[in-house]
């Protein structure tokens, strides 16, 4: 009869083991555009997050950049402590995994008791002094009829995989950081070089206007003018030496270097500028770690939700315990002394003033809360991406009219200086022309370092790079 009764249990347990509270999940919809307005021909891919990370800097050609970006993942501090964030949100799945298992235990005891003369209900042959042996094993297993445990599991699984992911978008994050600081102290390396080249031109210039001075065709404000315009250059190189060494102390802090032992040679050459593929499949829900995340989350908060309502039912239980319990030692795991019990429990709240229902709303707002965070995620991701790419479309046209400008400047300057010695205008025009040369050709190497940080940047919109290899459109993060 017990042993029917067991039967029916488990058979009803197995009926009822693939019940969930949680509601059906469904990626938030969110305002996707069928293309990108700056992409000129691009096309979106279906979400999906398999394309593979890699290491995106050597587009640019640089060795120094290489070795810099390779120290980020391994010596960034941040990126340590994502890693330990991540460690935590394993620990925390496995320990929901292990409400899937049942719970064993073993529990022994040896003693010797004295009870009292005056206890109440004493029997008259009970002994005033008696020893007690046990030994007991017990087996205790949730049933999780209503899916709590396997919807615990599941938000685990999800806040893990979003942790990961954590870690991708931080990783990517500091390594655009490293490229930016990197491409603004290469463009202030070539301000030093041209300011160094301006100086000496100055100085020559200076020396120009002095001799025409002691000679009498030049006077004394065209030699205040010249001396004026070499000691501007030469605060200039101070100044330029000074945002090189912010940058240098940020590009050490990100490779988990200290600023004071940390130093790059100056360079001048000019840094690879990539095109970017024409026509290239922009799979960006793909390769958005950050976007990936926010996806995992809503997956998260909607399996709390199943979990809160399966609060609402009793909690059902199989215990099974068995062992050998004696007054005496010998002998002692003896069939006589064995006991065991196998049965049900059930454990159920009847009242608790609303407190389950209350979790329940707190699930759900929660759920919410994340749906529009995932929607916000997708609106910037689109936002950066077309950012980036009008930058680049737009500063590229803006070099082309820059070189014409500076090539005019030149012109202008060749003009003015020949016409000076000639004596036919004052020194005035020369330091107009060479101030208006220097500006044209300072804001060409600025906005080629622009141009480089937009391409960095738009690869971290992307989510780390591109590809023209087919892309599996299947979701692997909702599944």
């Amino acid at each position: 009869m017990v042993r029917r009764g067991v039967c029916t249990v488990l058979t009803a347990a197995a009926l009822v083991s693939g019940c969930s509270f949680a509601p059906p999940y469904q990626v938030p919809p969110s305002a996707m555009p069928s293309g990108f307005k700056e992409a000129r021909g691009w096309q979106l891919a279906q979400p999906a997050d398999r394309m593979p990370r890699g290491a995106w800097w050597t587009v640019y050609r640089d060795p120094v950049l290489d070795g810099l970006e390779s120290r980020v993942a391994s010596a960034n501090p941040d990126v340590a402590a994502a890693i330990a964030r991540h460690d935590q949100a394993q620990a925390y799945l496995d320990q929901a995994g292990a409400g899937l298992f049942p719970t064993i235990g073993a529990y022994a005891q040896v003693s010797r008791s004295r009870q009292s003369d005056n206890r109440p209900l004493r029997g008259a042959t009970q002994p005033a002094l008696y020893n007690s042996a046990t030994v007991d094993v017990g087996l205790n297993y949730d049933l999780d009829l209503w899916g709590k445990v396997r919807n615990e599991v599941a938000a685990g699984k999800a806040a893990e995989q979003a942790s990961q992911y954590d870690i991708e978008s931080l990783r990517l994050s500091l390594q655009e950081k490293l490229a930016e600081a990197y491409f603004h102290l290469r463009g202030l390396d070539q301000q030093q070089e041209l300011l160094g080249n301006t100086v000496r031109t100055y100085e020559h210039a200076l020396q120009l206007t002095e001799s025409r001075h002691v000679g009498g065709i030049a006077s004394d404000l065209d030699v205040s003018r010249a001396q004026t315009q070499l000691e501007s250059a030469r605060a200039s190189v101070e100044d330029v030496s000074a945002r090189r060494a912010l940058y240098e102390h940020a590009i050490a802090t990100i490779t988990g270097k200290p600023a004071s032992r940390f130093s790059l040679a100056l360079t001048v050459d000019a840094t690879y500028l990539p095109s970017i593929p024409a026509g290239m499949p922009l799979a960006l829900l793909q390769r958005r770690a950050d976007v990936a995340a926010a996806e995992r989350r809503v997956a998260q908060a909607n399996a709390q939700i199943g979990v809160a309502r399966a609060a609402f039912f009793p909690d059902v239980s199989l215990g099974l315990d068995g062992g050998y319990q004696s007054t005496t030692l010998s002998p002692w795991l003896a069939a006589p002394n064995e006991m065991w019990a196998i049965g049900p429990n059930l454990v159920m709240t009847l009242f608790d003033g609303g407190r389950r229902a209350a979790v329940t709303r707190q699930a759900q707002a929660k759920l919410a809360e994340n749906g529009e965070k995932y929607k916000a995620a997708v609106l910037l991701a689109v936002q950066q991406v077309e950012d980036q790419l009008s930058q680049l479309h737009y500063l590229g046209n803006e070099s082309t009219k820059e070189g014409l400008a500076l090539a005019a400047a030149q012109r202008t300057l060749e003009l003015s200086m020949s016409r000076y010695r000639d004596g036919v205008v004052s020194y005035l025009d020369v330091v107009s022309a060479q101030a208006m040369e220097l500006e044209t050709q300072t804001l060409l190497l600025d906005l080629q370092t622009r141009k480089l940080i937009a391409s960095a940047a738009l690869i971290e919109a992307l989510g780390g790079g591109w590809t023209n290899e087919p892309v599996d459109t299947l979701t692997s993060t909702t599944k």
